[in-house]
């Protein structure tokens, strides 16, 4: 496990699984926030740190699925493990449809769930190093001035600076010169690299 400050949430109604939960998260040196209610979770604090929701299927009200699809379409993005006394084959495929690391049924063994939370700790730590790159990217992109964006995308697109040139209505000389500017500030080693973080940011905007 990495050093970073890692964070387990757990949202169970039942008061000795939720205290079981900590007892095993916590001996493995990881921090673990349990609460009783989605409620309970959504109005707590939920640190800057790469974390994981183990989730009981079976609420009062709103069930796991449903809430974990709340979640989902509010954009948070937390890994989550669903644990059920109740579950079947049907009800352990929409939750891995939905983006599940995993689907225990009680009572599990604890090492199956320790597996679990390093699988959807290391899932977090990714998307939010992903999420940090790009973010990095569209910063430099921001920097970029219209006409150095306009020649991007041609460029991500696989155009010729000839072609660019005619397609902008500008001289091949021009072009070159936007497109060291381009590589320059987006910080592009090679033409594939611009390439790789064209694709990166998605759908280049027109300006």
């Amino acid at each position: 496990m990495s050093a970073e400050r890692s964070v387990v949430f757990v949202v169970d109604d039942d008061t000795s699984m939720r205290g079981a939960l900590e007892n095993l998260i916590g001996s493995v040196g990881l921090e673990v926030r349990a609460f009783a209610s989605p409620q309970e979770f959504l109005r707590a604090e939920r640190p800057d740190a790469p974390a994981c929701l183990v989730l009981d299927v079976r609420l009062p009200g709103k069930s796991g699925l449903a809430f974990h699809e709340e979640l989902v379409q509010a954009g948070i993005a937390l890994p989550v493990i669903f644990i059920t006394g109740h579950g079947d084959i049907p009800m352990s495929v929409r939750a891995m449809k939905a983006g599940a690391v995993e689907f225990l049924p009680k009572p599990f063994h604890d090492q199956d769930m320790l597996d679990a939370i390093h699988a959807a700790l290391e899932r977090d730590r990714a998307r939010r190093r992903d999420a940090g790159v790009v973010g990095e990217l569209k910063a430099r992109y921001a920097a970029l001035t219209e006409r150095e964006r306009e020649i991007m995308k041609l460029v991500a697109a696989g155009r010729a600076n000839k072609q660019i040139a005619a397609e902008l209505g500008i001289s091949v000389v021009t072009v070159k010169v936007h497109r060291g500017q381009v590589m320059r500030k987006m910080r592009a080693r090679s033409l594939a690299d611009l390439v790789r973080m064209a694709d990166r940011l998605g759908p280049i905007p027109k300006s």
